[in-house]
This record gives C-alpha cells, sequence and structure tokens, in this order.
C-alpha cells in the first residue's frame, strides 16, 4: 500500500492561512460603512501578510517535493546463492547486498555474472532464472548503468520478470567482465546522485572480486599455465 506524505498539513499550512487571511479582509472591507486611515493602513499590513504567507506556501511547495509513494513489493523474503561459490565468495556478496538492503531504498538485489546468477536476495519473486533481455543486453554490452526511475512506465519491464511485480525502480550497474547489479526498489524516483556513486563503487569492487575468481579457475583448468595470471596481472 503507498503510504502518504507525512508533512502535507505542513506543507499545506501556509497557503490556507494566506488565503484565509485575504478572504477575511476582503469581506472586513466590504461590510465597513466607512474606513479609517488606521484601519487603511492595517488593511495593508494584512494584504502583504497574506501575501507572504502564500508566497511561503507556493515555495515550500517546490523547495520540499512530496516523497515518492513506497510500495509493498510482492514476493517472499529469502537469500540465494550459487551452490558452485566458495565460502569466501558468498561472504563477500552476502557483505555487499546487506549493505544495499540497509542503506538504500533497495529491496531486491540480483547479482548476475557471465551468465550465471550468483545471488538473490531481498523480496523475491518464483521466478529465479535471468534471461538479459534488450535492457540488461545493453548494460552489459556497452558498460554503462542504467536507472529506470519509475518501472511502470518502461515497455520494457517485462524482462525483469525476476524481480518482483510491483518492482517501481530499477538499476543495473554494470559489474566486471559480462556482469550487472540489478537492484529494484519499492519507490520510484528514489536513488539520490549519492546513492547511484555509491552502487558504481561496490559493483566495481564485487566486479573486480569475481573476474578475479574466474580467471583462477580458469588458469587451474589443464592446458592454462600459471604464468597467464602474472601477465594479466601485470
Amino acid at each position: 500500500m503507498a503510504q502518504t506524505d507525512p508533512n502535507r498539513v505542513l506543507r499545506r499550512l501556509p497557503l490556507v492561512v494566506g488565503g484565509l487571511g485575504g478572504v477575511l479582509l476582503l469581506l472586513n472591507r466590504v461590510l465597513t460603512p466607512m474606513l479609517t486611515e488606521s484601519q487603511a493602513r492595517s488593511d495593508v499590513m494584512g494584504v502583504i501578510l497574506s501575501a507572504v504567507l502564500i508566497l511561503t506556501g507556493l515555495i515550500w511547495q517546490r523547495v520540499q517535493p512530496i516523497a515518492p509513494e513506497a510500495v509493498t513489493l510482492v514476493g517472499e523474503a529469502g537469500l540465494e546463492f550459487d551452490a558452485a561459490l566458495s565460502e569466501a565468495t558468498k561472504t563477500e556478496l552476502a557483505w555487499a547486498s546487506h549493505l544495499l538492503l540497509t542503506n538504500t531504498v533497495t529491496r531486491s538485489v540480483v547479482v548476475y555474472h557471465q551468465g550465471k546468477v550468483l545471488l538473490r536476495r531481498g523480496i523475491l519473486p518464483p521466478q529465479a532464472e535471468v534471461t538479459p533481455g534488450p535492457i540488461l543486453k545493453r548494460v552489459l554490452e556497452t558498460g554503462k548503468a542504467i536507472y529506470l526511475v519509475n518501472l511502470s512506465i518502461y515497455p520494457g519491464r517485462v524482462e525483469f520478470d525476476y524481480l518482483p511485480e510491483n518492482t517501481q525502480g530499477v538499476i543495473c550497474q554494470p559489474m566486471g567482465k559480462d556482469g550487472a547489479l540489478i537492484l529494484a526498489a519499492n519507490a520510484p524516483r528514489s536513488y539520490t546522485r549519492q546513492d547511484e556513486a555509491w552502487v558504481e563503487g561496490l559493483a566495481d569492487k564485487l566486479g573486480h572480486s569475481l573476474d578475479a575468481l574466474s580467471l583462477d579457475a580458469l588458469n587451474s583448468e589443464p592446458g592454462h599455465p600459471t604464468s597467464e595470471v602474472a601477465t594479466f596481472e601485470g
């Protein structure tokens, strides 16, 4: 269910008081048969005060915009790992996803790397498999993040069937080689610039670790000499 703005009464108070004061001044002027000089001065001050209150209310509407409405995402809370991951890798993914879920508006986290879902955490739908659609493919190919601020208005939202069906916002952040960190929020337009920069840094850290893990696995196979690791790292 959507959450209402807790400051809506305070936000509208100057407008209401200013408008009411203006109406009362007008009635007083109409119903007074003869105005004295002091009453005229009082009316001028009252009009100025009402105008200031109305202007303040209008400014508050712009400076303090209504917070995006949040919803309760559909799904079950869970934590799932790729069974092939080492304990050290699971710990790092668990740490990163915990930070995202507790310090941002993120409610679902999916770590996709080289064709595999390594982690799903948060509010999860039954669909676990990730089939890259046009949006995710673009992120993987270009290495540039895509932030869908209001998922409901994008026709391409159908590709995110592995996220809760009423997800409000999505960040697809490149993560290492052929990987992406996919985050689902429960409110539109809810990630700040600072959040986006923080998500980018976290994805870079995870991508470096996962790429190194993949390289180690590749060089441990027959026919892949360990000297290639030294060449790569240099």
